[in-house]
């Protein structure tokens, strides 16, 4: 095995698995009123590693999803796979389905020598609703290359290829490819893996703490240039529209902040973090988006960031006649900022 494999050191105890204890992080507020509360947990960490700010249970176990893809990746380089700009970015990404996704998609494969075929990813139509809207019409079916995780897909068996692992059973826990990937989550996040079950697209999925997760983003963003975590940070931060899609709100913070590190993940899940090691990780409880990106963008600013260069990432305005009659606020607690009379 690569030596950039073994770890010394070992990781804290697992997360607890339990009942979250999350807390209110945004308001759906009409007409003044305070019509709805998305509840989750925020933490924001310093460049220290120090907790700067903590909303909710950011010590629970949870699932990531997809916002542990830049951890995966980092594991593959590690492991000897040998992407990095584009294709690099594609291999963390929760692609929207446009061409150039599956081209690139293809063009891994092509590198490894496999066919499309040896994808082991569920099938689907892309995620990007005009992209699908068209391939619909265009009277094509769902495949495993438009699935969102395509890319990362494709890594894997690229990974698996380069190491003479078996190609088969590559989405398998105790594959040596799934089990370097642990080894790096736990290496980056600090902690042991406290549950593995399999993500939507198939792949095993690795529970760890938001509070983890936030560190594993620092980590990536002040590496050493050069080592794996460094190479995966810069790959997505200089083509953030290959490790999401045109249009994604996490490209458009990506391009907004400079330096930042951004990654989504289904079920309301964010992580984000600046070259200085700052971060932030955030978890809707209810997996609303319209909740993830307010609430994000007012972490960033406790975290630091210009609010200025938030601004579009406020929320979306919540119409009543074809009228903006109000917004998704982040929570008093989140943003102390709010004014009190929700007018």
């Amino acid at each position: 095995m690569n030596p950039a494999l073994t770890h010394p050191a070992r990781p804290a105890e697992a997360p607890s698995v339990r009942e979250p204890l999350h807390a209110p992080v945004a308001h759906l507020v009409r007409g003044g009123v305070i019509e709805g509360i998305h509840y989750g947990s925020v933490v924001v960490l310093a460049a220290d590693g120090g907790v700067e700010l903590q909303i909710g249970d950011i010590e629970a176990a949870f699932y990531p999803r997809s916002a542990l893809k830049p951890v995966q990746a980092v594991a593959m380089l590690r492991a000897g796979l040998p992407l990095d700009g584009e294709l690099l970015s594609l291999a963390a990404a929760s692609h929207s389905g446009e061409e150039r996704h599956l081209a690139g998609t293809r063009r891994i494969l092509e590198l490894a020598g496999l066919p499309e075929d040896r994808l082991r990813n569920v099938p689907d139509l892309p995620f990007d609703p005009v992209v699908r809207e068209t391939w619909v019409r265009e009277g094509r079916m769902p495949s495993r290359l438009a699935q969102n995780c395509s890319g990362k897909h494709a890594a894997m068996l690229f990974t698996a290829r380069l190491n003479g692992w078996p190609l088969d059973d590559y989405l398998d826990p105790a594959h040596p490819l799934q089990r370097t990937i642990a080894e790096t989550v736990e290496d980056l996040t600090g902690q042991a893996v406290a549950r593995t079950t399999v993500d939507g697209c198939g792949a095993p999925l690795f529970s760890v703490s938001l509070h983890g997760l936030a560190r594993a983003a620092a980590r990536m963003t002040t590496a050493a240039p050069g080592s794996a975590e460094a190479t995966v940070a810069d790959a997505m931060r200089e083509h953030a529209e290959m490790a999401s899609g045109a249009g994604r709100d996490v490209a458009a913070l990506m391009r907004a902040v400079p330096g930042l590190l951004a990654k989504d993940g289904f079920e309301g899940v964010q992580v984000a973090a600046l070259p200085d090691g700052r971060a932030v990780s955030v978890k809707i409880a209810d997996g609303a988006d319209r909740a993830r990106v307010p609430v994000t963008a007012a972490a960033l600013a406790r975290c630091g960031v210009d609010p200025a260069a938030l601004t579009e990432f406020a929320g979306a305005p919540l119409l009543g006649g074809g009228e903006v009659v109000g917004s998704v606020r982040p929570a008093r607690a989140l943003d102390p900022l709010t004014h009190p009379a929700y007018a």
